[in-house]
């Protein structure tokens, strides 16, 4: 008992002890959370227009809101919130609590629009600037000013009659996970989702790899993907002379073929008249985008339809967007001379994406010389059903809708590497990994103890490792580093050297037996010593590591040196103050 008071009286114990709780409020175990967390909200979608908003950039997962409770009905797994979802209708008023409020929200139906062969005559108002001239007399002298105001008119106009059809019910527009039980972070081996690394096809500079990520960052959160990192690697440190500079992005829950057409193409879109650029996407030339379903989606005047020329399906969808006085200008200064061809102009409006013509647009005689700020985008996507048709249409629009909000990235890039990891691999690969580690710890203490014949010695260099262990994924937790599968390979080795250590303080200890003419200060010095070479010599050797294999094995490389500062600064100095009195007082 004189001997358990004495550990527990020094200083470097304590400092370990004290290190464990604090790691212990970084992680913040949480095993009795429930519902489901909300990782990410849909643009426009029924959770947006309620209220809903997504997790801040820095929120820690205990810390997401949860959903709880839908129309009163208990949320506590994925197969509860997904269960109530699907028989949720078009319309419907839903209920849904989480742990920070409660809102209600109305579901959005999913239409087919069916056009028939009969017209019909409706009547619009259109809005136009036109030039109003007044006259004014101040003392004796008439002074004439002209100025712009909207004067809206009322015409007629024929179209074909169409049949709208409510075939389903839109997703609520959350992107929802497991509700988590502590701090760490999974990386997407562990929880599924896409990863691209890209590569610039020229040179560029930082600069320009900055305005990049912040590009592809703004394209991505707007198209409403969550739980995005985008970082920038390469594939040598700097002080070894620079090296391919790469972007690697991770999106946990995404497709990969989702990934790929956001950042395929280069995003630069215009809208040329008889070649001359109008408006370009992504600059101040569009200052709105319209997403509500007032002013985007399939478009009423064409629907979806059997193809003429395959034998699938066809839509055309429509949205608008507002341009800038100084692109309105330009439109008109465009148009002023142009020559009337029937309703429309002789020249249209054509749409380039990456310098390629994907859709081209009649204007109407009226706007000729008109400053006209307002322009309908249309375009279409087809499927082997109606349902894929329609669905391929709106994924075409959003994409656009994207890059005309965002603009066109300043670097080409190319694809070097994609993958692509499915959840339920993930959790395998995590089952895995906790085995292993087991029975690493098992097959260590085996050894430990037929080595030295003595529990006691192998049971405190078991608790030195499971606490670099803890610690190691506390500071993760803290930096708010995604522990993958490199991080664990990383952890288990960080476990094999910090034994290592042990044992070398161990045989430092013992030695009392056969070398009695050196103090244990004098042998605990030496040890620390090599463990200190050592550790610095892994330490060093762990930063190339931080930028090989286009910086996929920073997982391996950061736990690496996590668990090095752990071990030199907290654990090793404690465990030799308790082997000392284990072993130095008997």
């Amino acid at each position: 008992m004189s001997t358990i008071k004495k550990i527990f009286k020094d200083s470097k114990v304590w400092m370990l002890l004290i290190c464990l709780l604090l790691g212990l409020v970084a992680i913040h175990p949480a095993p009795w959370n429930s519902g489901v967390a909300i990782k990410g909200i849909a643009k426009n979608s029924s959770a947006e227009l309620a209220g809903f908003e997504p997790p801040k950039a820095k929120t820690t997962p205990t810390s997401l809101e949860r959903i709880i409770a839908i129309n009163n009905k208990p949320i506590t797994t994925l197969e509860d919130y997904y269960t109530i979802v699907s028989k949720l209708g078009p319309n419907q008023s839903v209920r849904v609590k989480t742990t920070k409020d409660t809102k209600t929200l109305v579901t959005k139906p999913i239409v087919h629009i069916t056009v028939l062969n009969e017209t019909e005559t409706i009547e619009i108002n259109e809005t136009r600037e036109v030039n109003e001239t007044t006259t004014q007399t101040i003392n004796g002298t008439n002074t004439t000013t002209t100025h712009l105001v909207n004067k809206t008119t009322t015409k007629e106009i024929e179209q074909n009659k169409t049949i709208t059809e409510i075939i389903g019910t839109e997703p609520l527009g959350f992107t929802i996970s497991e509700a988590p039980t502590s701090n760490l972070r999974k990386g997407l081996d562990l929880q599924g989702g896409a990863r691209i690394v890209l590569r610039p096809e020229a040179s560029a500079t930082p600069e320009m790899l900055d305005e990049t990520v912040s590009t592809l960052e703004q394209r991505l959160n707007v198209y409403g993907l969550s739980d995005i990192v985008i970082t920038q690697i390469s594939d040598n440190p700097d002080i070894l002379g620079g090296g391919t500079h790469y972007i690697l992005i991770e999106a946990a829950g995404a497709t990969e073929e989702e990934l790929l057409r956001l950042v395929n193409a280069t995003g630069k879109f215009e809208g040329k008249i008889a070649n001359h650029t109008v408006f370009r996407g992504g600059t101040q030339d569009i200052t709105y985008v319209c997403r509500a379903a007032q002013c985007a989606g399939l478009d009423p005047n064409v629907g979806c339809g059997k193809s003429k020329s395959s034998n699938g399906y066809g839509c055309q969808f429509r949205f608008q967007i507002t341009l800038s006085p100084q692109a309105a200008g330009r439109f008109a200064d465009l148009t002023r001379d142009l020559t009337l061809s029937g309703k429309y102009l002789s020249e249209p409006l054509i749409l380039y994406l990456d310098d390629q013509e994907v859709d081209k647009l009649n204007v109407a005689a009226d706007l000729r010389g008109r400053a006209s700020t307002d322009i309908v985008i249309s375009g279409g996507g087809s499927g082997n059903s109606m349902q894929s048709a329609t669905q391929n249409s709106l994924d075409g629009m959003k994409r656009l809708q994207t890059i005309l909000k965002t603009g066109s990235l300043p670097l080409k890039l190319s694809v070097d590497r994609v993958d692509a990891i499915s959840p339920a691999l993930g959790k395998e690969f995590l089952t895995n990994a906790f085995f292993v580690g087991i029975l690493s710890l098992i097959g260590v203490t085996i050894i430990l103890i037929i080595a030295y014949r003595k529990f006691i010695i192998a049971l405190p260099i078991m608790f030195t490792a499971l606490s670099e262990i803890f610690l190691t994924l506390s500071v993760a937790a803290l930096i708010g580093w995604n522990i993958d599968l490199a991080a664990i390979a990383g952890i288990i080795l960080s476990v094999g050297t910090g034994v290592n250590d042990q044992i070398i303080m161990t045989d430092e200890a013992i030695k009392k037996e056969t070398d009695e003419t050196s103090s244990w200060k004098d042998r605990i010095k030496k040890a620390f010593f090599i463990i200190f070479s050592s550790s610095a010599t892994t330490f060093v050797a762990m930063i190339p590591l931080l930028f090989a294999g286009a910086g996929l094995l920073k997982g391996f490389a950061i736990t690496t040196m996590l668990a090095i500062a752990v071990g030199i600064f907290i654990t090793r100095p404690a465990y030799a103050a308790v082997v000392h009195l284990l072993l130095e007082q008997k």
